[in-house]
C-alpha cells in the first residue's frame, strides 16, 4: 500500500526491454544516434508539429532549470504557483541555472495559475530598476492533482502573448492530465501557446527518462550548449530515447496513466465514502484529503506509506496519495478497508 510518490514504481517491463535492446549496440554517442532520431520523429507525429526539437534528458529538474534559462532573461521575472515544484523542490536549481532570475509566486484557486492572478502581480515593465517580466510556468497535472481545461490553457496562452511572456509547462505527469481531460498533446501544448514542455516519463513508467521539447526550433542551439555546460548531455543518449521510445509504443504511456488516475479515482471514491473528501477534484492521479490522526496511525501500521499534503490545515490530517502505474485494486481497496 504505497501511496508516497508515483516516483516509488519501478519501469515497465516494456520499458525495460527497450533499454536492453539498445544496450546491445553500438553507436554514435552524445545523441548522434538512431534512436534519438527516431525520438524527435516520433514526438513530431504525438505532437503534431514537425518542426520540434526535442532534448531527452534524466531529471524533470535539469529539464525545468534549463528551460527557463533558456527562455528567461537573467533580468527577468518568472511567475509560478506557490506550490510549483520549481519554487519548493527544485532546491533553487531554476536560479542557478538562470543567476538573476526572479521567481514570482502567484496564488490561484485549485493550484492553478490564472491570468488575473499573474497580472496583479506583474509591475515595473520597462522600468530599469525592476526585474522584468519575462515568463510564466504552470504545472499539469498541478501540484494539487487538478488538471487545467483546455480553456483554462487557451485564456493563459492568449495572456501570455498578450503580455510578450513566455509560456513554460512543467509536464511531469502530462499524460495523467492528459487522460484525465481527454485532449490531444497538441492543444495541451503548443495550441495553447507553450514555447517549452518538460515532458514528464519517469512517474509513469520509465526508469529515468524525461524530454525537454521546444516547440520553436531557434532555441535548440542555445540550449544545446546550456546542456552541455550543466552536465547534462549523457555520452550513451540512446539508453535515454530508447526508454521513451519504448514508452511511447503503441499508445503504452497513456494506458499507464489511464490506470494510475482510475486507481486514484477509487480511491477517491472510497475516502469520500469513509467522510474523508478530497480537497480537490481528482483529475489524475494525486489526491490531497483530510485523515484524522488516529486513521493514519491505523493505516501506517498496516503498512500503508504516504506523505503529509502541503494544505494550511495546523492539525496534521491533511495527506497526499500518489497512485502510480503498478498500483493495484488490492491495494487500493485495502488501504480503503482501513478507514472505516
Amino acid at each position: 500500500m504505497n501511496f508516497a510518490s508515483d516516483n516509488t514504481a519501478g519501469a515497465h517491463p516494456s520499458v525495460l526491454k527497450a533499454l536492453v535492446t539498445a544496450n546491445a549496440e553500438a553507436v554514435p554517442a552524445y545523441g548522434e544516434d538512431p534512436y534519438t532520431a527516431r525520438l524527435t520523429r516520433r514526438l513530431r507525429e504525438i505532437f503534431e508539429h514537425d518542426t520540434l526539437v526535442a532534448f531527452p534528458l534524466a531529471t524533470g529538474s535539469a529539464g525545468n532549470a534549463l528551460a527557463l534559462a533558456t527562455l528567461c532573461p537573467p533580468w527577468g521575472a518568472a511567475y509560478c504557483h506557490p506550490l510549483a515544484h520549481i519554487n519548493v523542490d527544485e532546491c533553487a536549481a531554476p536560479e542557478v541555472a538562470n543567476p538573476g532570475m526572479k521567481l514570482i509566486a502567484v496564488e490561484g484557486p485549485d493550484a492553478k495559475l490564472t491570468p488575473p492572478a499573474i497580472e496583479a502581480q506583474i509591475r515595473g515593465k520597462g522600468f530599469v530598476h525592476a526585474a522584468q517580466p519575462s515568463l510564466v510556468s504552470l504545472t499539469n497535472l498541478t501540484e494539487g492533482g487538478t488538471a487545467y481545461s483546455q480553456s483554462e490553457l487557451a485564456d493563459l496562452g492568449d495572456f501570455c502573448q498578450r503580455q510578450s511572456l513566455k509560456l513554460h509547462l512543467d509536464g511531469a505527469r502530462f499524460a495523467n492530465a492528459l487522460v484525465g481531460t481527454n485532449m490531444s498533446p497538441a492543444d495541451m501544448s503548443w495550441r495553447a501557446g507553450v514555447d517549452a514542455l518538460t515532458f514528464g516519463a519517469t512517474k509513469n513508467g520509465c526508469l529515468a527518462a524525461e524530454a525537454l521539447i521546444f516547440f520553436d526550433p531557434k532555441y535548440a542551439e542555445e540550449f544545446a550548449f546550456r546542456r552541455k555546460r550543466a552536465g547534462h548531455l549523457l555520452s550513451k543518449m540512446r539508453l535515454l530515447s530508447a526508454q521513451l521510445l519504448g514508452y511511447l509504443e503503441g499508445g503504452l504511456w497513456l494506458t499507464l496513466a489511464h490506470h494510475a488516475n482510475a486507481m486514484a479515482m477509487r480511491l477517491a471514491k472510497g475516502l469520500k465514502a469513509a467522510g474523508c473528501p478530497p480537497y480537490f477534484e481528482v483529475q489524475g492521479n494525486m489526491i490531497f484529503a483530510p485523515i484524522p490522526l488516529k486513521i493514519q496511525e491505523r493505516l501506517r501500521q498496516a503498512g500503508a506509506v504516504f506523505y503529509p499534503g502541503r494544505l494550511p490545515a495546523t492539525d496534521g490530517t491533511d495527506v497526499r496519495l500518489v497512485t502510480a502505474w503498478s498500483t493495484t485494486q488490492t491495494d487500493v481497496d485495502r488501504f480503503i478497508g482501513y478507514l472505516g
